[in-house]
């Protein structure tokens, strides 16, 4: 969650039933279509919000960390309005939606925190769109690089200042909707720029503040201060 709870909310989490459920690259962890019946949260790896078209090209709509809840929205609703997928080998707490309900009812505190990471997403979201319909291809990219690490910094995820990204360039394409050619160009272009610097998967940024100048980046968006209620 993005909130800071009570001890006494913590506690009332922390004692929520669970199991762990390990899946694989690629898994569909939720169908468009289906109604959840629990509520899943990543405890390691990472997962990924998806729409299809009626032929077939795939849009990818948010990426997701170690710790993030990933039934939120759905539990809600009468059913999944998109693919959920995993991005990496992943291991999942897996909670009965039940008793997230339960908790909800009795404690304001846990609901308040829930709407709140809600709402952050759909602030996410908001800036998703903006960057796929108003940025050019190397600001585009250079954004979601510079969310990507801001918000592993903010879970403790980075080292260094690098990280693992956890996309191959066909993911990358499909969450900025260009092409893998495309990514792979404008990749090269920025390392040659000094913007980047590429290990294998591994991205390091010589100049993060060269980069944010590129992207255009504010972090208003992540709402990374919110306490919520």
């Amino acid at each position: 969650m993005r909130s800071v709870l009570s001890d006494d909310d913590r506690a009332a989490v922390l004692a929520l039933p669970f199991t762990l459920r390990k899946v694989s690259r690629s898994a569909y962890l939720l169908r468009e279509g289906e109604r959840p019946s629990t509520c899943s949260v990543l405890v390691e790896g990472y997962a990924f919000r998806q729409k299809l078209t009626s032929e077939g090209a795939r849009q990818i709509v948010s990426i997701h960390l170690p710790g993030d809840a990933l039934d939120f929205q759905c539990m809600l609703l009468d059913g999944a309005d998109h693919n959920i997928q995993a991005l990496t080998n992943a291991e999942l707490a897996v909670i009965p939606d039940g008793a997230v309900r339960e908790l909800m009812a009795q404690r304001p505190g846990v609901a308040a925190a829930i709407l709140t990471d809600i709402v952050v997403e759909a602030s996410i979201l908001r800036e998703w769109l903006t960057n796929v319909g108003r940025r050019q291809a190397q600001p585009r990219l250079a954004h979601l690089l510079c969310e990507f690490a801001m918000r592993l910094d903010a879970q403790g995820l980075s080292e260094s200042g690098s990280y693992e990204l956890p996309m191959i360039q066909e993911q990358i394409g499909d969450a900025l909707g260009l092409t893998s050619v495309h990514i792979n160009r404008t990749l090269k272009a920025m390392e040659a720029e000094g913007l980047i610097r590429r290990t294998g998967r591994s991205i390091a940024f010589p100049n993060i503040d060269a980069l944010r100048a590129v992207a255009g980046f504010s972090p208003l968006y992540l709402h990374l201060g919110q306490q919520g209620g």
